[in-house]
């Protein structure tokens, strides 16, 4: 197992008038309930989806029922009027307009809860990444 440590960052020197922000998040990646680490697995990928196209980006059925999981979703797009909208269980988590960015913790409880990513005005290049415990595993019948 791989130790993986997300970190986040948020600074501006004039949002709040004579005063500078600096918040500062970092996180070690755990299975769930323990201090185990969670990435035995990594998906990556980079998608082009079409306008009006619903995507299935994230297969709960796949990773398995109540694990814990970390999720990136980026919106390559350059074009600002382009963005995509995220769901969980077909409802908005999210809307990603061009260069923005989530970093999703998550735990599926049903197989109905697929992220889905939808294209709004143009096309929309997506990068995602899923740090899971790894996938359950079906039998040929199944």
């Amino acid at each position: 197992m791989a130790q993986v440590t997300a970190n986040f960052s948020l600074n501006s020197s004039d949002l709040i008038p004579s005063q500078a922000l600096a918040m500062t998040a970092s996180k070690t990646l755990y299975k769930a309930d323990s201090s185990a680490e969670c990435v035995d697995e990594l998906d990556l990928g980079r998608v082009e989806i079409p306008t009006g196209t619903n995507f299935d980006l994230i297969d709960a059925t796949a990773l398995g029922a109540n694990k814990r999981n970390y999720i990136y979703i980026s919106n390559l797009t350059t074009t600002e009027s382009n963005y995509v909208v995220v769901t969980c269980s077909q409802e908005e988590i999210g809307r990603l307009y061009a260069g923005d960015f989530m970093w999703l913790p998550a735990s599926f409880s049903a197989a109905t809860d697929d992220i889905e990513v939808r294209a709004y005005v143009g096309t929309a290049t997506v990068e995602f990444a899923v740090f899971h415990e790894g996938k359950t595993l079906l039998t040929a019948g199944e």
